[in-house]
């Protein structure tokens, strides 16, 4: 591994914003011109299944913890048919921003360096910038459009081109981003078990498919755009709608066969995305976050036992709690930093949602029980 280390020379890269904000560093991974919505997360551990997570998909992922790759990256071992250490089968962000590279990371599973997954992937990454400045710059001004370039070996970047372009970025959730991470025709995950969950994949997190298919549950994953009709042609017991990345009102189909579901009296149990797409199958509304909320110690309240859970998010959007009034559902659980909603449940049918991630992937596992409180409305377990 040090001998290939060695082949990798130091390039020039930036990384500049819609507001003209621009950083000068170092480029890793591949040389590639890249725009995107740049956000920050906070989270100390967990690159891997980061960079994997299809809900970063359009964006340029900043890292706060100041040193990256030190640990490496692991094989893509299998454990129930998919990848153990991953969220998805390949690297999902446009680009990745870092203070600092580690190029000689010490780990027992590592199988190679950050730098040489990057570059494997096609994917343009910078390190040696200030991100502490960036990041606060984001939490005063909210997220913001960018572009970040990687030069060849010996190549300047042309600032003031990039400046102008910066600032006609185009907004990636404008597209279907789930659109461009469902799969596109049903995927059956078949462990033996006696029940079946339909997963609706709107860019399905591995920890969600991994926490079913260990409790002995088959698994089918739907494409997003398919209709209530078709999913339940599996005769499944129970629904998941997944998390995904971008603007959950993209999702139109999705939330019309989410709203047939419910009226059908199908258990429904929703995750990130899922929670507004549940929202607005219902009658409520979602807002667009000023910076959101990516990290793994997010304190969310349960408001009927006030007990408070510790947990991993990554979104950017919310449900607007105002627009609950005069739905079906009640408000289960808030966030105690800033109160936005985390947590819903309809009034009468067997639907429910979280805006975190129960089952981490990584973070804490502190609400993977409720898992095992859905599935028992199914009568899965």
């Amino acid at each position: 591994m040090e001998a290939r280390l060695n082949t990798l020379k130091p390039r020039k890269a930036v990384l500049v914003l819609e507001d003209g904000s621009h950083f000068f560093g170092h480029g890793f991974g591949w040389v590639k011109k890249v725009s995107g919505e740049i956000v920050f997360s906070t989270s100390m551990v967990g690159y891997p299944e980061a960079l994997t997570d299809p809900s970063y998909k359009g964006q340029i992922l900043t890292l706060t913890y100041p040193l990256v790759g030190n640990y490496g990256v692991p094989p893509y071992d299998l454990e129930l048919g998919i990848p153990r250490c991953f969220e998805s089968e390949s690297i999902k962000v446009t680009g990745l921003a870092i203070h600092e590279l580690c190029k000689k990371p010490y780990h027992w599973a590592s199988t190679k360096t950050l730098e040489e997954w990057l570059k494997n992937e096609n994917i343009p990454g910078i390190y040696g910038i200030d991100t502490r400045r960036l990041t606060k710059k984001l939490r005063v001004k909210g997220v913001m459009l960018g572009i970040l370039q990687v030069c060849e070996e010996g190549e300047e970047p042309n600032l003031e081109k990039l400046l102008k372009e910066a600032k006609t970025v185009p907004d990636p959730n404008r597209r279907d981003l789930v659109g461009e991470v469902t799969v596109k025709e049903p995927v059956h995950h078949e462990v033996g078990g006696s029940k079946v969950v339909a997963l609706i994949d709107c860019g399905v997190k591995y920890g969600i498919l991994r926490n079913l298919l260990k409790r002995g549950i088959n698994v089918v994953r739907m494409p997003y755009n398919f209709s209530a009709k078709e999913i339940l042609e599996d005769n499944p017991n129970c629904v998941v709608i997944s998390n995904g990345p971008g603007d959950p009102k993209k999702c139109v189909k999705t939330i019309e066969c989410v709203r047939e579901l419910v009226e059908e009296d199908i258990p429904v149990m929703g995750v990130c995305l899922g929670v507004q797409i549940l929202a607005l199958a219902m009658g409520g509304d979602t807002f667009k976050l000023k910076y959101g909320h990516r990290s793994q110690n997010q304190p969310v309240l349960n408001l009927k036992t006030e007990r408070c859970y510790i947990t991993t998010q990554n979104h950017g959007y919310a449900i607007d709690s105002n627009s609950l009034k005069g739905t079906n559902l009640d408000l289960l659980f808030i966030n105690a930093n800033d109160k936005t909603v985390e947590g819903i449940k309809h009034k009468s049918k067997p639907a429910l949602a979280l805006q975190w991630h129960p089952e981490a992937g990584p973070g804490p596992y502190d609400t993977e029980f409720l898992f095992d409180e859905f599935l028992k409305i199914g009568g899965c377990v």
